[in-house]
């Protein structure tokens, strides 16, 4: 039956000569054509690895403001127990309209701490007790940028600063500034304030965990003008940096109000840190009035209640 049916239906194939083969060359793509390319797709996001800028050695002189960008790592979350293992610190320029300028100075130094680094500490900073042992953070080094200084930033400011002015007297009476708290990041369509997110969502991606590589990284961001935003996330900080803010604490408050209190953003002292044993919270200075209402009429529910309040300034904030 099957030779029958291959008589009527003969198999007939063809062989590729080289006369009918079809060459073709591959055209180099550029580096930025690839980009392009993936990204017109749709199907891709691109992230570009972060440079850190060089110093300049001379600085541009329309940017008279001096800024620090600071981060820390410790042994622990505690400034009154726990050491500073390193810390990271890039000195920059600016003017009065929040225009960054140039990178003039740069300093990282590891400290061995009187313990041994926890592990988890380890896990998450990298920072073994091999690599501190014998070292300690340059004060002079420190001095020369930390001194002129107008404005100090840190990510976590009320975090920061609490460490650094128990290490060094240098750090107190500084301006402080918090790029997490003290600029709106959802407005500007960043999904999360933390810095990986941050730096993600900007287009970077950088070594990050090590004091040095996260200010840079942060000083990117903040530099960054981004489409639909008047200004940059910098400017919008040290705006903020020049407003008051009023710490309102809710002394004496009713017990069964701590729920309601919490909600609405208010945070618990217990007194050891020389603020009073209560509820508090910190407000712009317009908004005091609005928040007094609240307070005696859904706290207090007494119209002639008058909490404590305490003004303060970028010198006064995220102290300890």
């Amino acid at each position: 039956m099957f030779s029958e049916q291959a008589a009527r239906d003969p198999m007939v194939t063809r062989g590729t000569s080289k006369s009918t083969k079809v060459e073709t060359h591959a055209i180099p793509m550029s580096e930025e054509d690839i980009v392009r390319h993936l990204s017109e797709t749709g199907r891709y996001r691109i992230l570009t690895k972060l440079v850190p800028r060089t110093v300049a050695p001379n600085p541009q002189p329309e940017f008279p403001l001096k800024g620090i960008i600071l981060d820390t790592e410790t042994t622990g979350l505690n400034a009154r127990k726990d050491e500073i293992i390193e810390i990271g610190v890039i000195a920059f320029t600016f003017d009065a309209t929040g225009n960054i300028g140039d990178v003039t100075g740069v300093y990282g130094g590891l400290q061995q701490p009187s313990v041994s680094i926890p592990p988890d500490i380890t896990r998450l900073t990298g920072i073994t007790d091999e690599m501190v042992a014998g070292q300690s953070i340059d004060i002079a080094a420190l001095k020369a940028l930390i001194e002129p200084a107008d404005l100090v930033i840190a990510h976590n400011a009320g975090f920061d600063r609490p460490f650094c002015e128990a290490f060094s007297h240098l750090f107190s009476g500084k301006a402080w500034a918090c790029s997490n708290s003290e600029i709106d990041w959802a407005s500007r369509g960043y999904e999360g304030t933390k810095l990986g997110y941050l730096i993600g969502q900007a287009g970077y991606f950088h070594d990050g965990h090590r004091a040095v590589d996260d200010c840079f990284a942060l000083l990117e961001v903040l530099a960054r003008e981004a489409a639909g935003s008047v200004s940059t996330a910098f400017a919008e900080l040290y705006e903020a940096s020049q407003r008051s803010r009023v710490r309102i604490f809710a002394e004496n408050s009713p017990f069964d109000m701590k729920d309601h209190l919490k909600t609405r953003g208010y945070r618990w002292s217990d007194g050891t840190d020389g603020r009073p044993k209560s509820w508090w919270i910190e407000v712009d200075e317009e908004a005091l009035d609005d928040e007094f209402r609240y307070l005696r009429a859904e706290i207090y529910r007494y119209p002639d209640t008058d909490p404590p309040i305490k003004r303060l300034t970028a010198f006064d904030r995220f102290r300890a």
